[in-house]
């Protein structure tokens, strides 16, 4: 299958982040970088939002969704058991089971 791609602009946006859009996406994220990285994590999620903004820019009218970029059938294993059923096995070591489930402490009000 041959796909024509055509850009509708020459020229990708320039997306820049600031500081404190760096510190929140690290708060979110859960990561922990130093006041001297910033800059540099700024860089480089500027450029893959750039990017990002890039693919975005490309009509993909008429290209058909796939899971896969070459056109081969999928392999598949044979639908059979490889496992036996150990759940009562799993379940000995649990500190509390009731009709084969798993009981656990209420978290969520």
């Amino acid at each position: 299958m041959t796909c024509i791609i055509k850009r509708l602009s020459a020229e990708p946006r320039t997306v820049s982040l600031s500081r404190e859009d760096v510190e929140k996406l690290c708060l979110l994220a859960r990561l922990e970088i130093t006041t001297e990285e910033i800059a540099d994590f700024s860089a480089k999620l500027s450029e893959i939002l750039a990017f990002v903004d890039q693919l975005q820019a490309i009509d993909t009218t008429g290209v058909p969704p796939m899971a896969h970029p070459l056109d081969r059938p999928q392999r598949l294993r044979a639908d059979r058991v490889t496992e036996t059923d150990r759940h009562e096995r799993y379940q000995r070591n649990a500190s509390l089971v009731e009709r084969d489930l798993y009981l656990v402490p209420k978290v969520i009000e």
